[in-house]
């Protein structure tokens, strides 16, 4: 009943946007910063990696292995990826377009902070990130999916579709 009420009504789109913008603000905020005071993120991922040790290790080794082995010797495609990927999810949720895409790509930054043993405000922002996955379309109602995912729908359904060969039965 919920998840039908998150996915169907308009008053559950208004909070949705709430939640969007919110959370839209959030990215670009980091992301703008990053661009503009510049954004290494070697410390960050080196420090990762020295919470990957000890006792009780706040980084899994499979994620230290990642962390090891592909994201610092590409550091300098991380350097890029992370502040204009915190800055395009910021403005696609805030304009509410590919708004389901968006939120699931801020998502999978924030699971990679938190993997990399930080918390801060990343879990916050996965709770309310999933009401607008759960959501799907209805997140983006009040904003541009509302025209362009129709425009997208209306794409698909004039594109031929293969020609499926008759099965012959015997």
């Amino acid at each position: 009943m919920f998840v039908k009420w998150l996915r169907e009504h308009a008053s559950s789109a208004a909070i949705l946007t709430l939640f969007r913008l919110y959370l839209g603000y959030a990215w670009i905020t980091a992301g703008w910063h990053k661009i503009v005071d510049g954004f290494d993120a070697t410390g960050f991922l080196k420090g990762a990696l020295a919470k990957a040790s000890g006792e009780h290790p706040a980084v899994q080794s499979w994620w230290a292995a990642f962390i090891e082995h592909i994201a610092l010797p590409n550091v300098g495609v991380f350097n890029v990826l992370v502040p204009w990927g915190e800055l395009l999810v910021g403005i696609a949720l805030i304009l509410g377009l590919f708004t389901t895409f968006a939120a699931l790509m801020g998502a999978v930054m924030n699971f990679a902070f938190m993997f990399s043993g930080t918390t801060s405000t990343n879990p916050q922002m996965i709770l309310l990130t999933m009401f607008i996955l759960v959501a799907g379309a209805n997140a983006g109602r009040y904003g541009l999916d509302r025209w362009a995912v129709s425009y997208i729908r209306k794409f698909m359904n004039k594109t031929p579709r293969p020609h499926r060969p008759v099965a012959f039965h015997r």
